[in-house]
């Protein structure tokens, strides 16, 4: 078996489907985001990725969760290496440009009240409860719970705003999250196996599937939901606003997350 870098894990297994989607997504150019609200939605997404991601993946790193192989890593920057920062970059876009390619049309009718909200985000709060009595519960699941802990925040802030909204198009959702977290268990456990990265036994509760830790899958599982609720949830977001902002008594609003129509009706040319 060949020994990979980092650096040339992404040039095998995540660059070629990522210009694959590219080139579909600029030839489709058909969303219900529209172009310009669509490429806000990516960079907003990936900008969020790295700057949560990176502290918390710096002190698992420093804790020992996983570990690199010899010569694997080409440069490291602010503890964490390089092609891991890429990852925080790659992954998102990868997964947003297949959202991309299953998204619809908008699911207008959907209600979303005030308590509906307060439902998610208390939702959202208890995995992240989940999570630190797991990371405080011992070094075998110090790594699960340290994911938990960290998406719940993230989740109860997209439930908040619109979990009725996701349920209702739960099928879009499902594929838009489903093929690339699969896709992405297959090149991890590709990477693990050609030694790019190893997962620590002591803080991993020891089970997975077919060699990938359980903890692994959990995490692009989460990660891919962040990504396609917050891309999924826009769209129907942006046409709440507008619908406020047609009220002629009412020619400048904002809905509860404070932004005016007219700055969605600018992104959406």
């Amino acid at each position: 078996m060949v020994s990979l870098t980092y650096l040339a894990f992404h040039a095998l297994f995540i660059v070629p489907p990522l210009v694959v989607l590219a080139v579909l997504t600029w030839r489709r150019r058909r969303s219900p985001l529209g172009l310009r609200l669509g490429a806000l939605g990516v960079v907003v997404v990936t900008a969020l990725a790295v700057g949560y991601t990176a502290p918390w993946d710096r002190f698992l790193i420093e804790r020992g969760a996983w570990f690199y192989g010899e010569g694997r890593v080409a440069r490291w920057v602010w503890g964490i290496p390089l092609g891991e920062l890429l990852f925080f970059v790659l992954q998102p876009l990868l997964t947003a440009l297949w959202t991309f390619q299953v998204d619809g049309s908008v699911a207008a009718s959907v209600r979303h009240s005030r308590r509906d909200r307060v439902v998610g985000a208390l939702a959202g709060l208890a995995v992240s409860a989940v999570g630190v009595a797991l990371f405080l519960g011992g070094d075998s699941t110090l790594y699960l719970g340290a994911i938990l802990a960290w998406a719940g925040p993230v989740f109860a802030l997209q439930w908040a705003v619109g979990w009725r909204y996701l349920l209702a198009v739960r099928r879009r959702v499902l594929l838009a999250v489903g093929v690339p977290t699969v896709y992405l268990w297959v090149v991890d456990r590709i990477a693990i196996g050609n030694g790019i990265w190893t997962i620590s036994e002591t803080y991993t509760v020891g089970f997975g599937v077919l060699g990938l830790p359980v903890e692994e899958m959990t995490f692009f599982l989460v990660t891919n939901c962040f990504v396609v609720q917050g891309l999924v949830l826009l769209p129907w977001v942006a046409r709440r606003w507008r619908r406020v902002a047609g009220d002629p008594d009412r020619p400048e609003v904002e809905d509860e997350v404070g932004m005016p129509a007219r700055v969605i009706d600018r992104w959406r040319q």
